[in-house]
Formats: C-alpha cells, sequence, structure tokens
C-alpha cells in the first residue's frame, strides 16, 4: 500500500471513529493489566464478564494477591486456560507490590518481567494507560496488515514494525484500536464484510466478497 493510500486508509478510520476505546472493561491501569493479561486466547466480552464481579469486589494488587490463586480462579473459570492466568495474575499482583510499589510501571522491560505479560499485553498498557503511539498487534491486525497490503509481515513482530513505519505519526496513538475493531467487525477472518468496508478500494485484497444477491 502506498504511503498516499495509507494516510486516507487512516483518515477514513478516523472520521467514523474519532476516540476509539479498547472493549475491555477497567478503572485502573493495574485492572487494565489484568484485563489485557486475561484476555489471550478470549474474547473481550468474556473477560469482562469475569472481571466485573473480580474488580468490584478485589479491585487492587494488594486484594488479588491477598485472594490467591484459588479464589482468583473461582471469578475467572470460564475463560480458557484459567488456571494458569490465576497464576500469572496473583503473581504478577505481588511482584508489582514487591517492585512497584503496587503501581504499574511505565517502562516496557519492567512490564515485559511480569509474569504473562509479553510484548502485545506489554504494548496494549503503554498504548492505554500511559499514551505512548504503540502498537499491539493481535490476530486481528496481523490479519490486516498482510490481508490490505498495509503492513505485509511472516509473524507479529514484522507486522508490528512495519505499522510503526508506515502509519503516520498523528494517526499511531489509535491505530491499534482502530485496526482491532476493524479486523473484528469489518475484515473478519472467515468473511470478510467487504461491501461494507469503508477501506475497500484501497485495500488489496483479491478475493474481495460482494454483495450477496
Amino acid at each position: 500500500m502506498t504511503p498516499k493510500k495509507v494516510r486516507e486508509f487512516f483518515l477514513r478510520l478516523a472520521a467514523a471513529n474519532p476516540e476509539p476505546k479498547g472493549e475491555l472493561e477497567y478503572a485502573t491501569p493495574y485492572q487494565l493489566l489484568v484485563a489485557v493479561v486475561l484476555s489471550a486466547q478470549a474474547t473481550d466480552k468474556g473477560v469482562n464478564r469475569a472481571t466485573r464481579p473480580l474488580f468490584r469486589e478485589h479491585p487492587t494488587p494488594q486484594a488479588i494477591a491477598a485472594l490467591g490463586e484459588a479464589g482468583v480462579e473461582d471469578y475467572i473459570q470460564t475463560i480458557g486456560l484459567y488456571r494458569t492466568k490465576a497464576k500469572n495474575v496473583v503473581a504478577l499482583s505481588r511482584l508489582l507490590l514487591e517492585r512497584h510499589g503496587g503501581k504499574v510501571p511505565h517502562d516496557r522491560a519492567a512490564l515485559e518481567a511480569l509474569p504473562g505479560v509479553g510484548r502485545k499485553t506489554a504494548n496494549v498498557v503503554l498504548n492505554i494507560a500511559f499514551k505512548e503511539p504503540t502498537i499491539a498487534v493481535d490476530t486481528h491486525i496481523f490479519r490486516i496488515g498482510n490481508r490490505t497490503g498495509l503492513a505485509p509481515g511472516k509473524d507479529v513482530e514484522a507486522v508490528e514494525q512495519k505499522l510503526l513505519k508506515v502509519v503516520p505519526a498523528e494517526f499511531r496513538l489509535h491505530a491499534h484500536h482502530w485496526l482491532i475493531l476493524h479486523g473484528r467487525y469489518v475484515c473478519k477472518a472467515r468473511t470478510p464484510d467487504c461491501p461494507n468496508c469503508l477501506v475497500a478500494d484501497l485495500c488489496a485484497y483479491k478475493e474481495k466478497t460482494r454483495v450477496q444477491s
């Protein structure tokens, strides 16, 4: 995709949704971190159902650490890989208390040193909690990067690095939200909704779907 097309791509997404928001529910950077850790291989809606009562009753790292793994499991057992995730959430809560005074660090290396936190999770937290122009590449963004020609790459990190190069600076803060929402609701994995896509004419995908007769 040419620089002119990339710019137009984001101009249209921005015009349609000037202030995009993620769909995970949280009240603090800590709750955001926990929700993102829980969202791996799970839907945001499923995570929200589990975290509403969890965060209401145990909103802080102190409370989660005191609750323990078995206690966290009781709240999140509807989420895939819940035992491993409960272990990670309790462990990261204890490390936040031990190393960071209970605060989520504004530092990639410190975030990625926490249990259950990889590059994608760190990018989400840095972007949403600290307003850094990072781009967290999930399955939706990886698909869009390759399918549209926006940022082709063989793995998520390659797509991330390409996006950081091609996305104009003015759009970088919200880019990952626009792309995730576009992938979730329009440029879907099995049957992309090309007839209702704002950027279909800019997209290099050769097998575009058509309006059903």
